[in-house]
């Protein structure tokens, strides 16, 4: 398998080609998506993470929103994903996963006495799993009840971004219209993986994932609340401060 290189880039720095790349990307496992919808949906991110071959193709990307909150009384900073897609032939790669998350510590580094949370939607079960995988504690899980204090956080995130689509009961957003959902393909889940009890439980949560509904997830981005390897990286990206961690367009 083809090793791929991930870096950061900003958004404004994008060229007319990697967005086009990008979309094309997308809408090859995506419905219910349009360039117009993609393109105004990037453009309300400030950064993005690039996932490139040694050839340079685009093979896959995330975007990244980052904003300060007010919460009870006190400010809490969010690191929101919006849409992300590897191509299958790198899944089972980590380049994505290991730029985010140096970037995720890269961003602490700016105000380290303010908390940083990663602000999460869920489409699929291949998403979700990155957070048992990189992080101790996250919500909502399948081990664990979700406090008051982060479903407070989380009822907040989601009805000031989406209004009523948001449903607090569920903790799930539903679209009158899908605004992005899995092609059939790429929605079927193998059976090997439903046995998993996070995928079992991401599916009782979110069983209309299939139509595009999204689940909505919360972890603390912190060096003790990240897994070893995930801490190590956090840490580098930390030390390495915000702008050491952004690279040049690729255009």
């Amino acid at each position: 398998m083809t090793e791929l290189n991930g870096h950061i880039e900003r958004v404004s720095c994008l060229g007319k080609t990697t967005r086009a790349d990008m979309f094309k990307l997308y809408e090859h496992y995506y419905g219910g998506t349009s360039e117009e919808l993609f393109l105004n949906d990037l453009s309300d991110k400030q950064y993005a993470v690039i996932l490139r071959d040694p050839n340079h193709s685009l093979q896959g990307f995330s975007s990244i929103k980052v904003w300060e909150e007010d919460f009870r009384g006190s400010p809490v900073r969010i690191m929101y994903s919006g849409d992300t897609i590897v191509h299958q032939d790198h899944w089972g790669q980590q380049a994505l996963a290991f730029t985010w998350i140096h970037f995720s510590g890269a961003l602490k580094s700016e105000a380290p006495e303010v908390p940083l949370y990663w602000f999460l939607l869920v489409k699929g079960h291949r998403t979700y799993r990155y957070l048992r995988a990189f992080y101790r504690v996250f919500y909502p899980a399948y081990n664990r009840p979700t406090p008051e204090h982060a479903k407070g956080l989380m009822d907040q995130l989601a009805a000031n971004k989406f209004g009523d689509t948001y449903n607090p009961a569920t903790g799930v957003l539903h679209f009158a219209e899908s605004r992005g959902h899995l092609k059939t393909d790429w929605a079927e889940i193998p059976e090997k993986d439903r046995r998993r009890p996070d995928v079992r439980f991401f599916l009782e949560k979110n069983p209309g994932y299939v139509h595009g509904d999204e689940l909505i997830c919360l972890t603390e981005l912190s060096h003790k609340n990240q897994n070893p390897l995930a801490a190590r990286l956090f840490d580098q990206g930390y030390e390495g401060g915000l702008e050491a961690a952004i690279s040049p367009s690729s255009g």
